[in-house]
């Protein structure tokens, strides 16, 4: 692809975590790429990140570097309250957006950028990467190939580590409606990826909980209130009929892990390890039909890796590189791209429905 090609992205969001540890590695070593500036709060700070990651542009006022007509997409990789304003006003400037997951702290404001990314006919990706991921990939097709037959049944465990300390940058988390913890990032996009494989969830009962409800803040020596959940156990039934449970925490100590099980009328299917974000290379398949003895490994075929070898070994820049090259390819050939804006409403939806169940105690259907 000639330079002239590459699609020039603007980050929002270049002093921030996920940002540079995840989407920065990917975007200068994609050749459909051109990382061609990057915005912060400061222009100081800007163009420090500029120097730094060899960047041409540097921009400490997001409508300026959106008055640029040279960037064609924008990405927000900020803290979940801040992805309204930045998308609204990203989208409002003609750009295609790439907004990092969850799309916004609510459902409503998800709807209101899905509303507006039609109108303004801009293609939109919501960075909910397990959707570009080889092994997920993978797993979807065998499903759809019918390896397990007819699904049956679907479980998903996913018990993570950490969660009496925090530091004192991190505790803002701690505010169930700023709509960044465990249920709605954590959950959300091992949820998502559990709804790729298999199909949509059409109906559930859950309980969401918060089980540590102060954290300590080690450098400031001081306890915090919680409302944000930190575990969610849900049941109920996929748009094939099938059922689904799914249990996700984090606690204190030893974690066990991540494990997504789909049982059929012919045979069974795991998704062991790689429940994290950047967690690629520890995703491994399992599976076995009805004459097997036990399980085997399955492999990933080279054709579902579309980054550079250099890029599949930067780990949370996998998943994110592939989900970049979608992305150039649906702007370059103006189609529709998964997981777009209308997809993250969706997923919304879903949360929202396993808030409402396990607050009423009573089983809720999703819309679709």
């Amino acid at each position: 692809m000639s330079s002239s090609e590459r699609l020039r992205v603007g980050l929002i969001g270049a002093m921030g975590r996920w940002g540079p540890r995840a989407h920065i590695p990917a975007l200068k070593r994609l050749p459909e790429v051109d990382l061609y500036a990057l915005c912060t709060a400061h222009a100081d700070t800007a163009q420090a990140a500029a120097e730094k990651y060899g960047v041409e542009r540097a921009y400490g006022d997001v409508s300026a570097m959106n008055a640029n007509p040279q960037v064609e997409a924008a990405l927000v990789a900020v803290r979940v309250p801040a992805h309204y304003a930045l998308t609204k006003n990203a989208l409002e400037a003609g750009k295609h957006v790439y907004c990092e997951w969850p799309l916004g702290a609510n459902l409503k404001e998800a709807e209101e950028l899905a509303a507006l990314a039609r109108k303004m006919k801009a293609h939109t990706m919501v960075g909910l990467q397990r959707r570009a991921s080889p092994a997920y990939l993978r797993l979807r097709e065998l499903v759809s190939e019918g390896y397990v037959g007819q699904v049956l049944s679907v479980n998903m465990s996913h018990m993570g580590s950490g969660v009496l300390t925090r530091t004192a940058d991190r505790t803002w988390q701690r505010d169930v409606t700023l709509g960044a913890n465990t249920l709605t990032i954590t959950f959300g996009h091992s949820i998502d990826a559990l709804c790729m494989v298999v199909g949509e969830i059409t109906e559930v009962a859950a309980v969401v909980s918060t089980q540590v409800p102060r954290w300590f803040e080690t450098d400031t020596k001081k306890f915090v209130d919680v409302t944000s959940p930190d575990n969610i156990m849900m049941t109920g039934r996929l748009e094939g009929g099938a059922v689904v449970s799914a249990n996700l925490g984090v606690h204190p100590y030893h974690g066990t892990g991540y494990r997504l099980e789909i049982y059929g009328t012919e045979g069974t299917l795991a998704m062991i390890g790689g429940g994290e974000a950047g967690q690629e290379v520890k995703r491994k398949i399992m599976g076995g039909r009805k004459d097997d003895k036990a399980l085997q490994e399955l492999p990933v075929p080279d054709r579902l890796k579309w980054v550079p070898k250099e890029v599949q070994e930067l780990g949370p820049s996998y998943d994110v590189g592939q989900m970049w090259v979608r992305f150039t390819e649906a702007i370059r050939t103006n189609a529709r791209v998964e997981p777009d804006f209308d997809f993250a409403v969706r997923r919304h939806k879903l949360l929202d429905a396993i808030v409402r169940a396990s607050e009423t105690g009573q089983r809720q259907k999703v819309a679709l």
